[in-house]
């Protein structure tokens, strides 16, 4: 299964996308909302991804990210490794589509970072996730992340809900999926202007999937739609105006950005 979302006369909708004569096309909508629900009813005309408006792909009711969990991005920032998950929120206001703005607010920071992650998108309520429960069904898929950061920000304060929260600092897309295997390992790759600025496996995670879901559902429901962000490789760096971010991850594809300051 392969999804995204994209602008229709009717509002936002979920597009499936399936293989058609050689090419992925959108042969199926479903209503916006945490998660697609596909009917057994096609289109009778699939619609070209090339000519789509491809939104975010998630509309959640929260974001929850992990700090610090490749042992190379932990090492270059100076701090100590984590004993266990380190969590924060972005607010949903955050998001933005694939080809959208990342607007630099140097106003109030001097220093704007890209984080390229794989980002989980949660397909059933869950709570309290037991020590011996397969997490896997309650992933509905995966997609790519840039975790922007105010990187100034986040060191002189003590919690990162304003270097991590403005408007624009959670790219998101363009695809979900659900045909990888984050425990095997995929590449998370990112690039500014074109030069490998990341690269990592998430085989490399300090704390894999199954702990991450698990410690987070001892705090708090998770929803079909929302959006957990695993962490990121070595190679953090800043941004600043014209600069095109991407970030790709194998088998997902790539989330591409330009870069502006505010005005």
């Amino acid at each position: 299964m392969k999804y995204c979302r994209i602008a229709t006369n009717e509002g936002p909708q979920f597009g499936l996308i399936e293989n058609v004569a050689g090419q992925e096309q959108i042969t199926q909508t479903a209503p916006d909302g945490g998660i697609p629900v596909w009917s057994s009813t096609k289109l009778a005309r699939p619609i070209s991804l090339a000519t789509a408006k491809i939104l975010e792909p998630v509309n959640p009711s929260k974001i929850v990210c992990v700090g610090r969990n490749y042992r190379d991005h932990v090492k270059e920032l100076g701090n100590e490794l984590p004993v266990e998950p380190l969590t924060f929120f972005k607010p949903p206001s955050s998001l933005i589509a694939p080809g959208e703005n990342i607007v630099l607010p140097v106003t109030l920071s001097d220093r704007i970072e890209y984080e390229g992650e794989l980002a989980v998108v949660i397909g059933k309520k869950c709570r309290k996730i037991g020590a011996e429960e397969d997490v896997r069904p309650y992933i509905f898929g995966y997609t790519c992340a840039d975790d922007i950061t105010a990187r100034d920000l986040q060191k002189k304060e003590n919690q990162w809900t304003r270097a991590k929260g403005f408007d624009t600092f959670c790219p998101v897309g363009p695809f979900v999926t659900d045909q990888i295997d984050p425990w095997k390992g995929v590449k998370v790759e990112t690039k500014v202007n074109g030069e490998v600025r990341q690269s990592g496996s998430t085989s490399l995670f300090i704390f894999p999937l199954d702990v991450v879901l698990r410690y987070i559902s001892r705090v708090m429901t998770l929803l079909p739609g929302d959006l957990i962000l695993t962490g990121t490789p070595a190679g953090v760096g800043p941004l600043a105006h014209g600069d095109h971010v991407t970030v790709s991850i194998e088998g997902i594809g790539t989330l591409a950005n330009p870069v502006i300051r505010e005005d």
